[in-house]
């Protein structure tokens, strides 16, 4: 019996759903719903690096398998596998590859090979986008993003998609010629002032919105530099102080099961170390999309947010391509059985 599988590359992925940060966010958007339902499977993230702790990842790269099962109107089963390789961009590659591969949820056959990695980049910054949605105060103003790689940047794109009123963004990085850049770039593309900082504690105490996708192994933002109403996104490591998770008036994040198994983060930490423990979780943000749970209440809560990210979350987005590509004859037919 003959059976072909859809081959699609970075451009058809990206031209369809990826490049649009809209589409992307709607689609992580109903991935987080279809979980918090039951209408999805992350089966979870298998890990293959050298060493133990975060440090030999930042030296050696990992490997990541992301299995799971998407339903609704997606229902196909899937893998994101992603490779990391901190050194690629001195040989001028990108430090993250992620290719998808798609099944069909009856049959169990593959139906598509997919480039994920602008989809793994934009799904990251579609959540911090969802959580801005749900968990920021009312009109929000201005922003701090630390980190001034890949995911600040789709981390500002999201933001500016679900809190238009954005109108003043702070760009800290440890290289401040990297924050310059991203100020320089984020100008030009979005029309919003990027103001690159060296002084962390003034641009947080000024931020209605704190962003952190770095590699930090220490933390660097402390409660007490935290304005009322702020939301802090704990998008990446150890970057902020326990006393931001402990003295946050509400603790939400994507998947806390996730999270523990992931052990990376702040609140993850805490967990470990038992100053947390799993009844202090208000909510994750799927219950909060799904109406189960509130969000923000007040514009006076300091909330905190984390999240670990999904693989069915990339599933999700390549799912909705494949879809398009089906229906606009794009892509290439590949026979798998003859």
């Amino acid at each position: 019996m003959k059976h072909d599988i859809l081959f699609m590359n970075n451009t058809v992925v990206n031209t369809l759903v990826a490049n649009d940060m809209k589409k992307v966010i709607n689609d992580v958007e109903n991935c987080l719903s279809l979980f918090d339902k039951g209408d999805a499977i992350n089966t979870g993230k298998l890990v293959t690096c050298k060493g133990d702790t975060p440090e030999d990842e930042n030296i050696y790269g990992r490997i990541n398998a992301m299995p799971g099962f998407i339903g609704g109107e997606y229902n196909v089963l899937g893998i994101k596998w992603i490779g990391s390789g901190p050194s690629n961009l001195k040989i001028g590659l990108p430090r993250a590859s992620v290719t998808v591969v798609l099944n069909d949820a009856d049959t169990k056959l593959p139906i598509a090979i997919a480039d994920g990695t602008t989809v793994s980049a934009k799904r990251t910054g579609a959540v911090g986008g969802i959580a801005i949605k749900y968990l920021a105060k009312n009109n929000a103003k201005t922003m701090l993003i630390c980190g001034a790689g890949a995911q600040g940047r789709t981390q500002l794109e999201a933001a500016l998609v679900e809190c238009p009123t954005l109108n003043k963004v702070y760009i800290y990085d440890l290289y401040f010629d990297r924050s310059e850049q991203f100020a320089k770039e984020m100008n030009e593309k979005h029309g919003i002032e990027v103001i690159p900082v060296k002084n962390i504690k003034d641009a947080a105490e000024d931020s209605d919105i704190i962003v952190t996708v770095t590699l930090a192994t220490e933390p660097f933002i402390e409660y007490e530099w935290l304005k009322k109403g702020a939301l802090v996104m704990n998008m990446a490591d150890y970057e902020v102080s326990y006393d931001c998770v402990s003295k946050a008036d509400l603790i939400v994040c994507d998947t806390w099961e996730g999270i523990k198994h992931r052990m990376i983060s702040t609140v993850a930490l805490m967990y470990k170390e038992g100053i947390i423990k799993d009844e202090d979780i208000d909510a994750e943000l799927g219950e909060i999309i799904n109406k189960k749970k509130s969000g923000r209440e007040n514009d006076d809560q300091i909330i905190y947010f984390n999240a670990v990210g999904m693989g069915i979350e990339d599933i999700t987005v390549v799912a909705h391509a494949y879809r398009l590509a089906k229906e606009k004859g794009l892509g290439v037919n590949v026979n798998y059985w003859e």
